[in-house]
């Protein structure tokens, strides 16, 4: 039996794998790509974590939720007034789900425009011999293709806390999170994780009571902590209850809730009782049942694949990108390393500059940021100076309504190289964007406090941010 043969495989169809694998298929290569994930139906359902249960079905979540909170706090402010305000958690999941699949069925567009040939199931390695990798499809139809490259982009899964295993009822990852039926009264959280946050505040804005379990002293630690702290300000205004450096013990569940048993930053012991509780403590590498011994694969000791700068793994032709890899666990930084990877195939110098990958927190408020923290800068001994600019100085942000937070831009001292930027407050997710390109042509902070940019706008913060690193703000 002769089986089907590419010159290009690509196992797992999410951010990175679907683009390395029209990348690839735009560079003229003949190109596989095998996903497993499945819709209600058991139809295929590309896109990975991000589309399924992660970044786009969360962000359909947050703009429902910031609806009902503005419908249901902010409107009469504007002389908008609503009888009778009630909310239908079915139909907004539905909508969730609509949006889901239509990110779903794009990616199977995009897939027949660029020839890119698709199979549904989950991709194992089988042995290597002359020159090409046979790799086994398990699905509907088991069936064996071989090719001369494979890119492994299988991706990460929730981590379960030990004791504590997911069921998707009342202990949640990320899934469940996004699958709520109804508003719970009491929701809990261990630990501060992207997804998890971001599912705290579409269930507190719906009316929960959210509770925050952080193990470590600070909150969110990668963060600039000057970011931090007012992020954590607005979040306590809220009534988000964030408790850090504490250290969880037993989770009890029955029908009725779960029970988490902990000791608080004193040492003293408390419980929590809530209707659900969410996990995110982070994210493992997906590489069960990759079969990776058949061909010899490295794995390092957290079941990541070993790649080099390259995203070369041990073998040759062999690559991996993604959550399956080393680096930052991010839907954008997997894509760029699916384009690196594609054109480095066809012989090309593909780049990614992980010092210029922006990082987001879909909040409310949300939080943004590229490059270096303060604290990383010190640590470093790096001589820099810094500029902030608040929102609350922002004709924009008043007239939104939303003037919480502030742009604060971080420049070498001798050079005035940009360094990092970090926002806190309205559309930080598009802000950032400006901060990359600035970073990436090498910018400095004076460069940006020289470009026109609009009034009103929110981006005049970020102006404002570089003038202020040279103390010379206009508006503050």
């Amino acid at each position: 039996m002769s089986t089907k043969q590419f010159d290009v495989i690509v196992i797992g169809g999410g951010p990175g794998g679907y683009i390395a694998a029209i990348r690839a298929a735009q560079l003229g290569f003949n190109v596989a790509c095998i996903d497993e994930w499945k819709n209600a139906k058991g139809g295929p359902a590309l896109g990975g974590t991000c589309t399924n249960v992660g970044c786009i079905p969360s962000k359909a979540l947050l703009q429902s939720s910031e609806h009902f909170d503005h419908a249901s706090h902010h409107f009469a402010e504007h002389g908008i007034e609503v009888k009778g305000l009630g909310l239908d958690v079915a139909k907004m999941l539905a909508r969730k789900d609509t949006v889901v699949k239509q990110n779903n069925d794009g990616i199977v567009y995009l897939f027949k425009k660029n020839k890119v040939t698709f199979f549904h199931g989950r991709g194992s390695f089988v042995a290597a011999k002359d020159g090409l990798y046979e790799v086994k499809v398990t699905g509907a139809t088991d069936e064996t293709i071989s090719g001369k490259h494979v890119v492994v982009a299988t991706g990460s899964s929730a981590r379960a806390l030990p004791g504590a295993p997911f069921d998707e009822e009342m202990i949640l990852s990320n899934d469940g999170a996004l699958r709520i039926g109804a508003v719970p009264k009491k929701l809990g959280l261990i630990g501060s994780g992207v997804i998890g946050l971001e599912m705290g505040s579409v269930w507190r804005r719906l009316g929960a009571e959210v509770t925050v379990l952080e193990g470590l002293p600070t909150f969110l630690g990668a963060v600039d902590q000057q970011i931090a702290k007012e992020a954590k300000k607005a979040f306590d205004k809220q009534g988000l209850k964030i408790t850090l450096g504490v250290k969880v013990g037993e989770v009890k569940s029955s029908k009725k809730g779960v029970s988490v048993a902990y000791t608080d930053a004193k040492g003293e012991a408390q419980t929590l009782d809530v209707d659900k509780l969410i996990i995110s403590i982070g994210r493992v590498a997906n590489t069960q049942g990759l079969n990776h011994d058949a061909v010899g694969l490295k794995l390092d000791e957290r079941g990541a694949v070993v790649v080099d700068d390259e995203c070369k793994t041990s073998l040759p032709n062999v690559w991996a990108i993604g959550d399956v890899v080393r680096g930052p666990m991010l839907a954008h930084k997997a894509e760029e390393e699916g384009v690196a990877v594609a054109e480095r195939i066809a012989g090309q110098h593909g780049h990614v500059n992980f010092n210029t990958i922006p990082w987001v927190i879909y909040t409310n408020p949300e939080i943004a940021w590229v490059g270096q923290t303060e604290e990383q800068l010190k640590a470093a001994g790096r001589a820099y100076k810094a500029g902030t600019f608040p929102f609350m100085a922002n004709g924009r942000a008043r007239a939104l309504g939303d003037t919480t937070g502030m742009v604060k831009m971080l420049a070498d001292a001798a050079t005035d190289e940009i360094l990092g930027v970090h926002i806190v407050g309205p559309m930080a997710s598009e802000l950032i964007a400006e901060c990359v390109v600035a970073m990436e042509f090498r910018a400095s902070s004076e460069d940006i406090a020289r470009i026109c940019h609009a009034h009103p706008s929110l981006s005049e913060a970020t102006k404002e941010a570089a003038l202020a690193v040279d103390k010379r703000t206009l508006n503050f």
